[in-house]
């Protein structure tokens, strides 16, 4: 707890921000328009993909169990945080609502489950879709849907199991500018660098283990359906679109996500501490934070547009051309006979 705030629970820090300044700042209209497209998108996302599930291969079925639980993911994440934010930007009072820290707990723990289980469902989807690509042969079919929910109730275990180390003592989590949502604290506390670290650390690794296998998996496919052996090994439809909804949803949550990752990294290993000894952020960072945080949540909106746009019937509608190229060859190479002499 900092010296000054001793009277105040130990998620409060001190801010230099007038209630007028939070008024102009924290607007529920905004914030609940925000939330409300983004839960829309999500929606509409789950409801194509009810569609799409029917009648679809083993390969793909898996990838599409992988995307309903990263659009479940999202729309749980707005759900949740929205409520929550919604709410305390019409009050303006974090305090008076939570004096414990009860919630703020709660809000910290579920800002780092819904923000790195993204990334880490989309390092996963890289590795299914890498391993579909180069190996076919190597796992059994029949397992692909059942071990792709597994594969998603692990990674949720995973960011839920970080989530809550700061109520285990490493890190904290603490109400941040302009006072209307809770996060990890960037203080000099070894507990704050460490846990701030390793949020940034294991959001930068899903992302760049994402780039790697999906430029290993695109490779290959260009190499197949360029090499000696495109007539008998041309990729289908469906393992281009997967592959062209993998790369859009990598490069949304690159670019929303990987600046606010660098941001935390550089804050909590900054020298001198950006932190005072009171528990005190400089104005610019606290706005730099609270930039990236809304660029960050702008990766729950996008990802759903990411599938419903990049489907075959969408690109056919827009591409004609493109559907009469691939139309049901596989990756995998054919066996042909060559003719014998009687």
């Amino acid at each position: 707890m900092w010296p000054n705030v001793s009277s105040l629970g130990p998620c409060f820090r001190p801010t230099n921000i007038t209630m007028e300044e939070r008024r102009l700042i924290a607007s529920p209209w905004f914030a609940a328009s925000f939330c409300l497209v983004g839960l829309a998108s999500n929606l509409l996302a789950l409801r194509v993909l009810a569609g799409a599930r029917q009648g679809s291969s083993h390969s793909r079925s898996s990838f599409l169990t992988f995307l309903c639980g990263l659009v479940l993911t999202d729309f749980m994440g707005l759900l949740i945080t929205g409520a929550i934010v919604v709410s305390q930007h019409a009050i303006l009072n974090w305090h008076a609502v939570d004096p414990s820290c009860r919630l703020c707990r709660f809000m910290g723990v579920v800002m780092v489950f819904f923000g790195l289980c993204p990334l880490l469902l989309g390092a996963a989807m890289a590795s299914e879709r890498y391993l579909g690509i180069t190996r076919p042969f190597s796992r059994p079919a029949a397992a692909s849907q059942r071990r792709a929910w597994t594969t998603v109730g692990l990674v949720w275990a995973t960011a839920l199991a970080l989530g809550l180390l700061p109520l285990l003592g490493v890190g904290r989590y603490t109400v941040q500018y302009p006072g209307s949502w809770c996060f990890l604290t960037l203080g000099p506390e070894p507990g704050d660098v460490a846990f701030g670290l390793l949020f940034a650390l294991l959001g930068s690794f899903s992302v760049g283990l994402s780039f790697l296998l999906n430029t290993i998996s695109v490779a290959t496919l260009c190499h197949v359906y360029h090499g000696q052996e495109a007539a008998q090994q041309r990729p289908r439809d469906c393992e281009v679109e997967m592959m062209a909804q993998l790369t859009g949803i990598m490069v949304v949550a690159s670019v929303c996500w990987m600046p606010l990752l660098v941001f935390i990294a550089q804050t909590v290993l900054r020298s001198p501490p950006a932190m005072n000894s009171s528990g005190q952020l400089s104005r610019a960072t606290e706005k730099q934070l609270l930039i990236y945080l809304r660029v960050a949540t702008w990766n729950q909106i996008l990802d759903p547009w990411v599938y419903i746009l990049f489907r075959r019937a969408v690109i056919r509608r827009l591409y004609p051309g493109l559907g009469a190229q691939s139309r049901s060859l596989s990756l995998q190479p054919r066996l042909t006979r060559r003719p014998t002499m009687a």
